[in-house]
């Protein structure tokens, strides 16, 4: 049996990565994205750069954490699902439960950029 508490619990630890949190305010903002979009502008925030000054070997490295981490975390609570032929991202079901929770850490981001970008 899940608790409300444990799904709390469950959020909150998704969202403690900032990849993660990054790669689901993008996903919000239509519901679906391309990651070779969301593996560059993840990397820009991280690095405090522009788009245009993010090394490959940089992208390299959030495209393998994506992948054999982030993803496949937030899959198996039902959040995103994707497909990694294609590339595509959707945001799935279980992302309306993380969707207030997600708003308030939003606010509170170093990145400027990203507490200025539209509200989920």
């Amino acid at each position: 049996m899940t608790t409300s508490a444990t799904r709390m619990e469950a959020a909150c630890s998704l969202l403690a990565e900032s990849k993660r949190r990054y790669l689901l305010y993008l996903l919000a903002e239509d519901g679906e994205k391309n990651i070779e979009d969301l593996i560059t502008q993840i990397t820009a925030w991280e690095h405090e750069q522009p788009i245009e000054t993010i090394e490959k070997e940089a992208r390299q490295r959030v495209y393998v954490t994506l992948v054999h981490n982030h993803l496949p975390r937030l899959a198996d609570y039902d959040i995103v699902e994707y497909d990694l032929r294609s590339g595509d991202i959707v945001l799935a079901e279980g992302f309306d439960d993380i969707k207030p929770l997600l708003k308030q850490f939003k606010q509170t981001e170093d990145v400027p950029e990203i507490r200025k970008r539209p509200v989920l």
